[in-house]
């Protein structure tokens, strides 16, 4: 079948996903890439495995996972009878993206209360400019946990 590897991953369509999310999430198109190996396979995928299917270095996968793993789309498993570690999508994979939104967000709030305590005693200008700061940094804390937990309930359901 055109663009089906032999391992019945269609081609096309991991190489939308490394184009499409690896873009949108700001991640390199070899982590969009990986996540839709992982995420059409379905079984956990060795680090060798996914070299073979990417045509990637080991060095390269190993970073790409390492990317997933903290963005909370991916998590390394143990496979029985296989010495190496498997790697799998999450299945719930848009929960932990969304949860790592939240975290990212928190420590940059984190840092907008700092500089706007640090700022005390700047002109006016740069104070509003902290002031912002923080109140967008508090803004997107609130909502975004108040969407974690919403679509956590979601898919709970």
């Amino acid at each position: 079948m055109q663009g089906e590897s032999s391992a019945g991953v269609d081609e096309l369509l991991v190489e939308d996903f490394g184009q499409r999310i690896g873009r949108a999430m700001g991640w390199p198109p070899m982590a969009g890439r990986l996540g839709g190996v992982l995420m059409l396979s379905p079984d956990p995928m060795t680090m060798s495995e996914l070299q073979e299917a990417l045509g990637a270095s080991k060095g390269s996968v190993s970073e790409m996972t390492r990317l997933l793993i903290t963005n909370g789309t991916v998590e390394r498993v143990k496979v029985p009878g296989v010495r190496q570690a498997g790697y799998v999508w999450r299945d719930d994979a848009w929960s932990g993206c969304l949860q790592h939104q939240l975290d990212q967000t928190q420590q940059l709030f984190e840092l907008a209360r700092i500089v706007q305590e640090r700022g005390a005693d700047m002109p006016e200008a740069q104070q509003a400019r902290l002031r912002d700061m923080h109140a967008y940094y508090a803004f997107m804390v609130r909502e975004l946990s108040r969407l974690v937990g919403e679509y956590q309930r979601l898919h709970a359901g």
